[in-house]
């Protein structure tokens, strides 16, 4: 049996105190890691000096660079984020859309979430770990939708999943697709459009 499949899932335990500043730690070397060399170049060695973990309980734990990342993704979906609530539809999908278009349009803060997107490309475990991310984080953003729908602002029936996924969807296609900048200008345009479509009833269940 290989060292990989010996390995405990990440993720399916949600251990405290130490072992949890053990997790954190090898968390933040893989972030760094990516960052700083891309999928290819990050090694469970240089997770392990990075973080100072021995790399034998490294290797133990995480079996390999796929359960690193895939670890560091489930690590990050279990944050306390919330979606903006500002009152009104637009201002939400504005909101959101300024986050974007801040993460991947900088550099810096787009180096790991850039390099975690290119991992799911070379490895079905991280592209996995990367789907059940943002799944989450579209669902907590479904909120967003049902308020607009109480609210008045939006046609009961709206599929929230699907607005939630259009806001960000033109900004992720230049960051990551066309490499064309991104900035609040764009994101404020791009929600203005969604937030249209929601009320003209676009995102309604298509009729027979």
């Amino acid at each position: 049996m290989s060292t990989e499949s010996a390995a405990p899932t990440p993720g399916t335990v949600r251990p405290g105190g130490r072992t949890a500043r053990t997790r954190s730690a090898v968390r933040d070397a893989v972030l760094t890691g990516l960052a700083e060399h891309g999928y290819p170049g990050l090694t469970v060695e240089y997770v392990a000096e990075r973080s100072g973990i021995h790399k034998t309980t490294v290797y133990r734990r995480w079996g390999s660079v796929e359960g690193l990342v895939a670890d560091a993704l489930d690590l990050a979906g279990e944050d306390a984020w919330t979606p903006p609530d500002t009152g009104s539809l637009e201002g939400d999908l504005r909101a959101l859309a300024r986050e974007v278009a801040e993460t991947f349009g900088s550099v810096s803060a787009a180096a790991a979430p850039t390099a975690f997107i290119a991992a799911a490309f070379q490895s079905e475990r991280a592209a996995q770990a990367l789907r059940e991310f943002y799944t989450e984080r579209f669902a907590r953003c479904e909120a967003v939708v049902r308020r607009a729908v109480d609210r008045g602002e939006a046609p009961s029936g709206s599929d929230a999943a699907a607005v939630v996924r259009a806001v960000s969807a033109p900004l992720f296609f230049r960051a990551l697709i066309t490499r064309e900048p991104i900035d609040t200008p764009l994101a404020d345009q791009t929600a203005a459009a969604v937030a249209a479509a929601v009320r003209a009833g676009a995102y309604l269940p298509a009729r027979p």
